[in-house]
């Protein structure tokens, strides 16, 4: 049995921090997990920000209510989740994933959570799990399921390593460079084919 694990940001919906840094003006938000492999210290970092420039969690939101799905995404997701389950893999927060979740028609979800004071500040954050991408790809094969994933930073990576099949999607020229040995793409339909050519290889 196949499931298919997709990151979020950069694959199916715009990064929400590079969307916030431009809805802010403050250019240090927009390091992403595709500069930054280390996730603790990029989440740090941006905390720091926000606190720095008294942001919270509404504006934040205010932001994400704003962005749309990338053109395409919902069509391939639709056509993907057609023919396999799949499960969307993030290191965003169930605070900032709801709306972008509906746009989407609502595919599941396996992301954090935030820790918030009652004025909005964002005082901390918790991870679901520990290495929380590669622990939920190892779990889904520990009870049955061959994993096919995808994603576009640092923090995929070890899903795409660790699964039958593992692709890059519009990931930078950097890490493409670091893993030739990945399938790189820049568009969904042939990101489709590739998966499709995957699964039906069972």
């Amino acid at each position: 049995m196949n499931i298919v694990c997709l990151d979020l940001e950069g694959v199916l919906v715009p990064e929400i921090w590079i969307a916030f840094s431009e809805a802010s003006g403050i250019p240090e938000l927009r390091r992403t997990t595709r500069d930054e492999p280390d996730y603790d210290k990029l989440m740090r970092f941006r905390l720091e920000i926000l606190k720095e420039h008294g942001l919270g969690l509404a504006q934040i939101q205010e932001t994400i209510r704003g962005i749309d799905p990338l053109p395409g995404a919902k069509d391939f997701l639709d056509a993907l989740r057609a023919q396999t389950q799949v499960l969307i893999l993030s290191d965003t927060f169930e605070e900032f994933a709801s709306p972008l979740m509906e746009k989407l028609g609502w595919p599941t979800i396996f992301c954090n959570s935030l820790t918030v004071a009652e004025d909005g500040e964002i005082t901390g954050y918790r991870m679901r799990c520990e290495k929380s991408k590669l622990t939920t790809v190892r779990a889904l094969q520990s009870i049955g399921y061959d994993t096919i994933a995808a994603g576009d930073s640092f923090n995929d990576l070890a899903m795409i390593e660790a699964s039958k099949a593992g692709f890059l999607f519009r990931s930078t020229d950097a890490i493409k460079a670091a893993h030739p040995e990945l399938q790189a793409f820049e568009d969904y339909p042939s990101f489709l084919a590739a998966i499709e050519e995957v699964l039906s290889a069972r």
